[in-house]
């Protein structure tokens, strides 16, 4: 069964002060986006770069997920740390993810040029932040989408297959 880590980072969903809206709202984008088999593997964490890190870890290294999803924690506040834990963590840093997604959600907010999303390789799993706010999670996702399932062959990953109805995955003939 292929796995996808999905991973909240947020204090006070962490603590229980409010409900988490941004993994549900992940896996929900991923089951329309996605045609294939899989389960996620969900984490709700504080905004601290060590938990972040070993989540991180724990869930591309021991959980044997292919395509790691993060939200929260990607602003200019001083405890919004998730990309740098994120490029800790990782072999190779894949700009191209945050700098498509900024803009896609420029064009419905002008404050997302204040968000510092990147995505990364480690091992065979891809890791992509995405924003923290639950409206933008679908929108980034589908910018995204087409360049995830060849990115995860690249990588050795498990095949992922799209919903072309929805988002058509890229993959180069031959």
């Amino acid at each position: 069964m292929i796995r996808i880590g999905v991973v909240t980072v947020s204090d006070r969903a962490s603590r229980g002060v409010y409900e988490d809206k941004g993994g549900p709202a992940i896996v929900a984008s991923l089951k329309e986006m996605l045609s294939c088999p899989w389960e996620p593997v969900a984490r709700v964490i504080p905004d601290e770069q060590e938990q972040i890190e070993s989540t991180l870890k724990a869930l591309c290294d021991d959980e044997g997920c292919c395509l790691v999803v993060t939200t929260g924690g990607t602003g200019p506040a001083k405890r919004d740390v998730t990309p740098e834990a994120t490029e800790a963590v990782c072999e190779k840093v894949l700009p191209g993810f945050g700098e498509l997604m900024r803009a896609v959600s420029l064009k419905v907010v002008p404050t997302a040029i204040l968000s510092r999303q990147t995505a990364g390789v480690r091992g065979s799993s891809l890791i992509v932040n995405l924003p923290g706010k639950p409206s933008a999670i679908r929108d980034c996702l589908l910018a995204v989408m087409p360049a995830v399932p060849y990115c995860v062959d690249l990588i050795d990953g498990p095949r992922l297959t799209t919903n072309e109805a929805v988002v058509k995955a890229f993959r180069p003939a031959g």
